[in-house]
């Protein structure tokens, strides 16, 4: 069964992205916010993807707050594994997914609210298949 960690602060939204990934990929789904839990999870070799917040309220690294582009950028450098980041915001304007995918280094980018679940479905799916 693939593991997924969502990074979000919000319950709403968390509880969507389980739901889905559970019902319509059969997923092991972890909700966290805490970038050391991310990063020890991607590091033990067990994660298939990672759904990602941009704004985070509750994020700390090394004492300070961070949101997710940086905790993107973390995963990127600190970990050898090459797994998958989607970003999920709801401050989308237009241009902004080509910057914040630049900046973070992430593979996806899905705007929340999600309405459509079997596309958000979809396009988590072919992220794992694509890393696997």
């Amino acid at each position: 069964m693939k593991h997924v960690i969502v990074v979000e602060d919000d319950e709403h939204n968390a509880v969507l992205f389980r739901k889905v990934l559970e019902k319509r990929l059969q997923c092991r789904v972890t909700i966290t916010e805490d970038p050391g839990e991310v990063l020890r999870a991607v590091r033990a070799g067990d994660v298939a993807l990672v759904i990602m917040d941009v704004s985070l309220k509750r994020s700390q690294w090394e004492g300070r707050p961070v949101g997710g582009v940086e905790i993107s950028r973390l995963i990127r450098r600190e970990t050898a594994r090459r797994v998958p980041i989607l970003l999920a915001t709801a401050h989308a304007m237009r241009g902004d997914a080509e910057q914040l995918l630049a900046e973070s280094g992430a593979d996806g980018y899905v705007a929340k609210p999600i309405v459509d679940h079997e596309a958000f479905a979809a396009q988590a799916r072919e992220l794992m298949e694509r890393a696997a």
